[in-house]
């Protein structure tokens, strides 16, 4: 059986990584960021919005926007899967940071204490939208001045939500996961291959 063959709507490595992986073919579609209008999507979060909320609604914008720009660039049709990963701490989303200070703000938050990360699909079929979104806790160990400083000097902390990426040097500050270890890293494997699968899609 040949296997399916997705866009992606994602700049994450991580993610491309993770696809790879689980051995699902895959061609990048990417939203334009700074196009003269504006970001295809923007990431912010509307007055009073949940966090579960927030980012089922900015995954399912993501997904329906890569089906439209596939039409518009006149693309070979296929399913779009797009992603988004959201770190909540205390109800309080953490996005990505902007600066060292930001970055070292959001470690001392999530030092000594468990706080949860929520990472939403949408795959766009010609039939619709299948959504799902998986849950995990990460429990952090208390952090140092110097722990904190040393972290937030490196590069690591300032392309991913919440300032740290599990699959790197912040590994050595998490006592506890419970949930989807690929989920933090922005996809969750198992998931991804059930909603392909919900969508009619195999591979060996």
């Amino acid at each position: 059986m040949k296997p399916p063959m997705i866009y992606l709507a994602s700049k994450s490595p991580r993610r491309r990584e993770l696809l790879t992986q689980a051995g699902i073919s895959y061609e990048l579609l990417l939203l334009r960021d700074k196009p003269p209008r504006g970001p295809d999507v923007t990431e912010i979060v509307e007055p009073g919005e949940l966090p579960l909320h927030y980012v089922q609604r900015v995954t399912r914008e993501k997904a329906e926007m890569a089906w439209k720009a596939m039409h518009w660039r006149k693309w070979e049709e296929r399913p779009v899967l797009a992603a988004d990963t959201t770190v909540v701490v205390d109800h309080h989303i953490l996005g990505k940071p902007a600066d060292r200070e930001e970055a070292e703000h959001m470690m001392r938050m999530l030092s000594g204490r468990s706080h949860q990360v929520l990472t939403s699909l949408a795959l766009r079929t010609a039939s619709g939208v299948l959504a799902v979104t998986q849950s995990s806790d990460v429990t952090f160990a208390a952090l140092s001045d110097a722990d904190i400083a040393a972290y937030c000097a490196g590069s690591e902390p300032y392309d991913k939500a919440g300032g740290y990426g599990i699959q790197g040097k912040a590994a050595q500050f998490i006592r506890h996961i419970s949930g989807s270890y690929s989920g933090i890293m922005g996809l969750p494997i198992f998931e991804t291959c059930q909603l392909l699968r919900d969508a009619g899609l195999q591979w060996e």
